[in-house]
């Protein structure tokens, strides 16, 4: 295990689509809001889920120089990714968003993890 991320390649993808994906949160297009709502969170809470990506992406960001906060980070995002994973199964809401977008970006982030992390 390591506290920098090597190779730092793929934090750094993960960190654009994080952060990219926040963007989209905080402004969502109708599909990320179908999926919102499909899992029922609540829409004043919608500025709370893209101001968590904002923050896992800079963690992603700064753990290139600081020990320990990329990794922190990274497993912040898994957790998070989870977390939507057990909404979405929760709520019954399991259509394309469910396996290409939730699961589709859980997976990543638990291959950057092993990769940049672990092995």
């Amino acid at each position: 295990m390591t506290l920098l991320p090597d190779p730092w390649w793929p934090v750094a993808v993960l960190a654009l689509i994080v952060f990219g994906d926040g963007v989209m949160t905080f402004r969502p297009p109708k599909a990320i809001a179908a999926c919102l709502d499909g899992v029922g969170l609540p829409r004043d809470w919608w500025w709370v889920l893209a101001v968590v990506k904002f923050l896992a992406a800079a963690g992603l960001v700064a753990g290139f120089w600081i020990p320990g906060v990329g990794l922190a980070a990274t497993v912040g995002i898994v957790v998070y990714f989870l977390a939507a994973a057990w909404s979405h199964l929760r709520a019954r809401y399991i259509g394309r968003d469910f396996w290409l977008n939730c699961l589709g970006l859980l997976a990543l982030s638990i291959v950057v993890l092993v990769v940049s992390f672990l092995v």
